[in-house]
């Protein structure tokens, strides 16, 4: 058995050099230029995969449930989505850009109407990035005393961040409500 062994081997290892010549004889095989990406192009993905998060988390909390908070000092439901649509909007403006801002009602608690003012913001964000090019995401511009003088790529790199971690809060309270976020569901 182990002499058989031992023979296949010696035919695999013997067949390399040809494989080799195969691989780069293929076209395109071996080829070193490197490959770019566009930064606008990975933000716009990201930032509109974020969209997609946050949307199918807030449709998990149950509509009655949206005023749930999980001790009295925290925001509710409700205000965690609008938190995220609010800061969103605040920081967008930064960019510039010829997109008009939504107006984000933070007093909202009815699900589908808190769901839409989020997602307008980041209809918002979408049609400013869209506006974008790579060098006018390196162009400094003034945002706030939080982010001082930063490049527009980095009030949307923020932007994300932010995101994720109210995303992490609002998990919490799905869960404290027998949900289960729409990521951790499995088939």
């Amino acid at each position: 058995m182990e002499r058989a062994a031992h023979g296949v081997r010696r035919r695999v290892v013997a067949s390399l050099p040809v494989l080799l010549l195969a691989m780069l004889a293929w076209p395109g095989a071996g080829r070193t230029e490197a490959q770019t990406a566009s930064a606008r192009d990975e933000l716009l993905k990201d930032w509109l995969d974020m969209k997609a998060s946050m949307h199918a988390l807030a449709e998990a909390m149950p509509e009655d449930r949206f005023t749930f908070r999980a001790t009295p000092p925290q925001r509710d439901f409700a205000q965690q989505v609008l938190h995220v649509a609010n800061a969103n909007v605040l920081n967008l403006r930064f960019l510039g850009g010829k997109a008009e801002a939504p107006i984000i009602d933070r007093a909202l608690t009815r699900k589908a109407d808190v769901i839409a003012a989020m997602d307008r913001s980041f209809d918002y964000g979408e049609a400013l990035l869209r506006e974008q090019t790579d060098e006018s995401l390196r162009t400094v511009v003034q945002t706030n005393a939080f982010l001082g003088p930063s490049s527009r790529g980095r009030v949307v790199w923020f932007l994300l961040g932010h995101s994720w971690d109210i995303y992490g809060q609002m998990v919490v309270y799905v869960r404290l409500n027998g949900g289960t976020p729409p990521a951790s569901q499995r088939p």
